[in-house]
């Protein structure tokens, strides 16, 4: 026994001493990853994983678990893009129907002919109308007016073939809608959303923490349809994106706390996908509904489908252990294991009633007194802040390229979608970082390449004597978009990242406090497009440094693949002075 003890301490010792090469890395291994043959509380894990193990690692419970994530996915991204429909720019006449007390008869035509000046090509000019006068029908055909004045009253939009918010609330002639403010709003509403909700899924559970943001994009996300004035729109957009951060957070703790690693990444990443398929279902909607209303309407219909998600979505059994709620851990778990047709050793669940004694108590400042917590939240962070900023970049650079505005969405939701089912392959062949780091490392050569390219936006103009003009657009064309299906792939493989680093009692505050720099990297891309001077090459070469740094602390975190997740901070403390 002695010798094999003996043998155990030298097979650590050359483990230890062939990582000191790599330092950054290995301070983040040691904590998660216990050397054999040394034990401390996280042999709890070990239990919970056993007890999911027999509950069936992706039984039927679980297959529907993560089917019942689909339908609000697919609400979300509509939601979270139906503004780009909706505010359509418009050309607004004056309405001059006064002179319609003169001739009811007269036809739209030629009521713009009499009464609305036209400049020197023969269009009608917008926002500008003849100043009403008391003559009669045929003075003013045979003398016309002169004098003109803004519009006063109502606008007519006779090229407008869909009714859009724009001529609901005549938004023109100076009424304009500031872009920026919409993106504010929902910027403002994520940030405070992540926040929240973030701090319900951790005190008060995922279960109510998911049904209170399905209640509020039922409310405000499907009640757009009856807001009244621009005001109570923008409101209940403010709304709408608190609960689609609640969501994403909520849900996202919840399926990866009933699944197992290998089970686990291949969910998210499907489940992402269906973000695709919503974006594809709005652009459908867009381009058939003739009234915004009815895109409202229809398109936030399925919200209903959600109302029994109150008696058929599980609470999360991690989450109950870690508040002390041993009975009711137990209640799921049995169920779990009864939809699949599997029986839980009673060895098992008397385990696991002897490591729930005791609620773990913590707060958001145990991320900043505890060592490892302090440094995974400030590396996911800044990751988040800097893929963020170099995925919004690159498309809203697509939008340079002539595109169509639905094609601009069309192409790729329709292009995403396989791309990140790739994922699924490459994360259980090499694991989660690794991906991760290839798909950071393409955005980074992406990001590159456009640079050198001629159209790359005023960068070091190489001479290309061999492709036209055309050829070179549509390599800038393809390059970016590449770039753009990478940097949505790291957006995945992060978040799964992101959650299974964090400890049961922090998962959603901790996904809460990393938002926070994916809404500031999404700000700082959208400040840098309001700087119109050498936008193109600072923003690419912003997004390029911000890829690269993301590369580079993705090789300081810890392989996840299969890794069990860590409950409470206590089990962190436990790690560290085992390791």
């Amino acid at each position: 026994m002695a010798r094999e003890d003996n043998s155990k301490v030298e097979q650590l010792k050359s483990h230890y001493s062939s990582r000191i090469l790599n330092p950054h890395s290995f301070c983040l291994e040691m904590l998660l990853q216990r050397p054999k043959g040394i034990r401390s509380d996280e042999d709890e894990d070990d239990t919970f994983a056993s007890i999911l193990n027999a509950v069936g690692e992706f039984g039927t419970f679980q297959r529907r678990l993560v089917a019942l994530t689909f339908i609000p996915n697919i609400l979300l991204s509509f939601f979270m893009f139906a503004d780009s429909f909706v505010f359509t720019a418009q050309k607004a006449y004056c309405n001059t129907s006064w002179i319609l007390a003169m001739d009811s008869n007269l036809s739209e035509a030629e009521q713009l002919n009499l009464t609305i000046p036209q400049d020197s090509n023969g269009s009608f000019l917008t926002c500008l109308m003849y100043s009403p006068v008391d003559w009669d029908l045929e003075s003013i055909i045979k003398l016309g007016l002169n004098h003109t004045e803004m519009c006063q009253n109502e606008w007519l939009y006779p090229e407008s073939e869909r009714r859009s918010l724009t001529d609901e609330f005549d938004l023109v002639c100076g009424k304009e809608l500031n872009w920026e403010l919409i993106v504010a709003v929902y910027m403002a509403g994520l940030l405070i959303g992540s926040i929240i909700f973030g701090f319900i899924g951790d005190k008060l559970g995922r279960y109510p923490a998911i049904l209170l943001s399905l209640l509020g994009l039922f409310i405000f996300g499907f009640g757009t349809a009856f807001v009244n004035s621009l005001q109570v729109y923008l409101l209940f957009r403010f709304v709408v994106s608190q609960a689609v951060a609640g969501y994403i957070i909520s849900s996202m703790s919840l399926v990866t706390e009933w699944l197992v690693g290998e089970h686990r990444a291949r969910a998210v990443i499907l489940s992402h996908c269906y973000f695709s398929i919503g974006i594809l279902f709005l652009l459908g909607l867009a381009y058939i509904l003739p009234h915004w209303r009815l895109l409202f309407l229809l398109g936030g219909a399925p919200v209903l489908s959600v109302i029994p998600y109150i008696w058929i979505l599980p609470e999360s059994p991690r989450w109950l252990m870690v508040r002390g709620k041993v009975e009711e851990a137990k209640q799921v778990l049995r169920y779990a294991a009864s939809v699949n047709k599997k029986v839980i050793p009673l060895d098992l669940l008397n385990k696991l009633e002897l490591s729930g004694k005791k609620e773990s108590k913590t707060c958001v400042l145990d991320s900043y007194s505890n060592m490892y917590l302090c440094k995974v939240t400030l590396i996911i962070g800044c990751m988040w802040f800097t893929v963020t900023y170099s995925y919004l970049t690159l498309s809203i650079k697509v939008k340079d390229f002539g595109m169509s505005h639905y094609a601009r969405q069309m192409i790729p939701s329709l292009l995403e979608m396989p791309v990140r089912l790739f994922c699924i392959l490459l994360v259980e062949h090499i694991g989660r970082k690794w991906t991760l780091a290839l798909t950071l490392f393409q955005a980074s050569l992406v990001c590159l390449c456009i640079l050198l390219l001629p159209e790359g936006g005023n960068g070091p103009r190489l001479k290309w004597p061999v492709l036209a003009v055309t050829e070179l657009k549509l390599t800038v064309t393809l390059v970016t978009l590449t770039g753009e299906f990478s940097l949505a792939s790291s957006i995945t493989l992060l978040l799964i990242y992101t959650a299974e680093l964090l400890p049961t009692v922090l998962r959603s505050t901790g996904l809460g406090l990393v938002s926070l720099a994916l809404v500031t990297g999404a700000i700082l891309s959208l400040m840098t497009l309001l700087i119109k001077q050498n936008y193109s090459i600072l923003s690419v070469c912003l997004s390029f440094c911000s890829a690269a740094l993301a590369l580079y602390l993705c090789c300081q975190l810890p392989e996840m693949q299969d890794q069990s997740l860590v409950d409470t901070i206590e089990h962190l403390s436990s790690q560290l002075r085992s390791s």
